[in-house]
């Protein structure tokens, strides 16, 4: 049965003019050759081929940076308002308030910066700033620490917070 699945998943992305292409919609276990004979047999591509290679850095403006010891200073040195997430991978309202942070990041592109330092992997930056309970939310602005949210606080409470350093 699982060889089976397999062939017709085959068939389904071989080339429609391949003479050896499976009949996919068969029910039975006859894996005979296709009786096919409307599409004439192509030596080139009928359709334009798909790019391999995706570009990641479409978004890059309105994603949340990865912050690390090496880029601590340059991540926080900024005058717009800077949102930083301290989390782990491990924590378990830190996975809930992720993809709050990630809305906030594409909502107030430009006018915020929003970075994640993971505490597993920087110690230094979360001991520097007495982080002892995650997720905790720190607002820097002109490299100075304004304000920390501690928790997984809903999305209005760090609209909130974000809104009053955007005018500022």
């Amino acid at each position: 049965m699982a060889l089976e699945t397999c062939f017709r998943a085959w068939a389904l992305h071989a080339p429609a003019g391949s003479k050896d292409r499976l009949l996919a919609g068969s029910s039975s276990t006859n894996f005979a050759p296709s009786k096919r004979t409307a599409a004439p047999l192509s030596t080139g591509r009928v359709t334009a081929p798909r790019p391999r290679l995706v570009c990641q850095a479409n978004n890059a403006l309105d994603e949340v940076l990865v912050a690390t010891d090496a880029n601590w200073e340059e991540m926080i040195g900024c005058e717009t308002p800077v949102l930083v997430e301290f989390w782990a991978p491990w924590c378990g309202p830190c996975r809930m308030i992720a993809p709050v942070i990630d809305e906030l990041a594409k909502e107030y592109a430009g006018k915020i910066k929003c970075c994640k330092v993971n505490t597993d992997e920087t110690p230094t930056v979360s001991t520097k700033y007495g982080i002892r309970s995650i997720p905790t939310v720190l607002i820097f602005k002109g490299g100075e620490k304004k304000e920390s949210v501690i928790g997984a606080v809903p999305r209005s409470t760090l609209t909130t917070l974000i809104d009053k350093y955007i005018g500022s």
